[in-house]
């Protein structure tokens, strides 16, 4: 049975295909691109991490002097950017003034000059070799197409800057572009396996994620016929599950504000067969896009911890029709999360800390469930769950690992390492973390 091949097969593809030896790169997510760099730094010419909220430096050592790290100076990005670039020494740091960085910022749109400035000005820092010709895509190729299952759309001309998908920021690199097509040859790059969309879709895969949402369909007791609405659908993950929960006479409306994890979103309801049975709408939690008394029931998926969760609780109420249910899974960053491993109690108790990520008026932890009786609604069902994770190759698995690994020194690095190897070799190898869920309904 052929291996699937990894992210970083291909990008190597990608670029094979496409006729660059080097590009430019530009991510916020550096899981993306730590096997890459490790395999083949050659390849990249320069390298930007854009507001990252999660940045183990250790992979991108050899590419210290290419690299610039961007960030606001308040927020979840600003400890791991200054963490990470005095561990990465030659790389260079860029604060953007009064800028609050959260896992879900907009900050292409929201500092789009300033964002191009610090990027042009990098790039011209780093020298140009001569295998990026000033029109770096070879004679042919399209400027808008999939290769080696990533999507790529080519603007402007000059040496190839490749910017990697944002995780949740609804403009992504949109408002940017223009400027940065100038001077380069921009290379927007998406897909299933990268991203967001990857870590959305690995963390729906896991048995026990997968085992929770289920729970919480069950609880709302849906006919099989029901008219049932997701907030905040992402990649389209849970909306696919549900869909298939539901009778062949039932069906599911999606809304998220991110018109690029729709549209791939789209792409994978299609590729299930699935595409007749979903719909999907681009729309706030906060101000959901359809009449009074419209749904037979409503849930929302770690969306609450990134808007007003008492606005869009009342929403969601709203929206049903009386008698229906409403569910609602956040994480509970209240309550530790766990790691199968041997490690001294000066890094245990860093790591079983669940990242602090939750915006102003979102909720992340248990005061979900009076909140939820404050707005009206009945028959709560809390069930607080565990998810656990058991793949390190993961996506999800090095998107909450690297939270961690860029707060221990090398002397803790190691440790951590020994201790993973061992618990993989044993087979006990997983970390768990908990959410709290809860069902509803409307009177």
């Amino acid at each position: 049975m052929p291996t699937e091949p990894t992210l970083a097969d291909r990008l190597v593809s990608l670029l094979d295909h496409l006729g660059l030896s080097r590009a430019h790169w530009a991510t916020q997510m550096p899981g993306d691109l730590t096997d890459f760099a490790e395999r083949n730094g050659d390849r990249i010419a320069s390298l930007v991490f854009a507001v990252p909220v999660r940045l183990d430096p250790g992979p991108f050592t050899k590419l210290a002097d290419r690299i610039l790290v961007v960030t606001g100076d308040a927020g979840v990005s600003v400890a791991p950017s200054e963490r990470a670039v005095a561990r990465l020494a030659g790389s260079r740091l860029h604060k953007l003034a009064g800028y609050e960085t959260t896992g879900w910022s907009d900050v292409a749109k929201e500092r789009t000059a300033e964002l191009a400035e610090a990027i042009h000005t990098h790039l011209a820092r780093c020298d140009v070799p001569a295998s990026m010709p000033a029109d770096a895509i070879r004679t042919g190729a399209s400027r808008i197409g999939s290769h080696a299952g990533i999507s790529y759309r080519i603007d402007g001309r000059g040496p190839a800057l490749i910017l990697m998908p944002f995780f949740l920021a609804p403009s992504q690199w949109d408002p940017v572009v223009p400027e940065l097509a100038r001077d380069f040859t921009v290379i927007r790059i998406g897909g299933a396996h990268i991203g967001g969309i990857a870590i959305l879709e690995d963390r729906a895969a896991r048995p026990s994620y997968k085992s929770m949402f289920r729970s919480l369909l069950h609880t709302m007791r849906l006919p099989n016929d029901a008219h049932v609405l997701d907030v905040g659908c992402g990649s389209g993950a849970l909306s696919r599950i549900a869909a298939t929960h539901l009778g062949a006479e039932g069906h599911v409306d999606a809304i998220d504000l991110n018109a690029f994890m729709l549209s791939e979103a789209r792409d994978l309801a299609r590729s299930a067969g699935l595409g007749d049975r979903i719909t999907f709408t681009e729309g706030s939690a906060e101000a959901i896009p359809f009449p009074d008394a419209t749904f037979d029931g409503a849930y929302s998926v770690t969306v609450l911890e990134e808007c007003n969760a008492d606005r869009a609780i009342a929403e969601l109420k709203r929206v049903v029709k009386p008698g229906g249910a409403i569910g609602v899974i956040v994480r509970a960053i209240d309550m530790p999360q766990w790691w199968s491993l041997d490690v001294p109690a000066s890094i245990a108790t860093r790591a079983n800390e669940a990242p602090q990520s939750v915006g102003h008026g979102g909720v992340a932890d248990k005061s979900l469930y009076t909140r939820l009786l404050k707005a009206g609604l009945v028959d709560l069902v809390p069930f607080p769950a565990l998810v656990t994770l058991d793949n390190p190759g993961s996506t999800v698995w090095r998107y909450r690992e690297d939270h961690l690994l860029a707060l221990l020194d090398r002397a803790e690095l190691q440790a951590w390492e020994r201790a993973r190897e061992v618990a993989r070799a044993s087979g006990a190898l997983f970390q768990s973390h908990a959410m709290h869920c809860a069902v509803a309904r409307k009177p």
